[in-house]
């Protein structure tokens, strides 16, 4: 879908997505946190299973737990997040740019 400008119907439209990569990333920074914080019962998961190899696979095991954990936590928090953004940017932010006449505008259909 070509989008043009409402002020001057140029083609030449930049998308700036600022609610997208805000979201995302305050997201992924939540996501993990939130993550590592839930992964101590996969730390511990990991520090008994880990034990059958000695007192370094426990430290190895409690170690990927905390990882994984830090780690899924981090994209579900990215998915979220740009989602979030992009609900944003459609509806709140004016998200386009003309690149003719400089005009900011939020959605294609105005």
């Amino acid at each position: 879908m070509v989008i043009h400008c409402p002020q001057c119907r140029s083609s030449q439209v930049k998308t700036h997505n600022t609610g997208r990569k805000v979201c995302a990333s305050a997201g992924t920074a939540v996501g993990a946190i939130g993550g590592i914080s839930a992964a101590t019962s996969g730390a511990r998961l990991g520090i008994t299973m880990g034990a059958v190899a000695g007192p370094v696979g426990s430290t190895f095991g409690g170690l990927a737990g905390a990882l994984l954990g830090g780690f899924v936590g981090g994209i579900a928090g990215c998915s979220t997040g740009a989602a979030l953004g992009d609900v944003l940017d459609d509806n709140v932010l004016d998200n386009f740019e003309c690149l003719e006449c400089g005009h900011r505008f939020s959605s294609p259909q105005e």
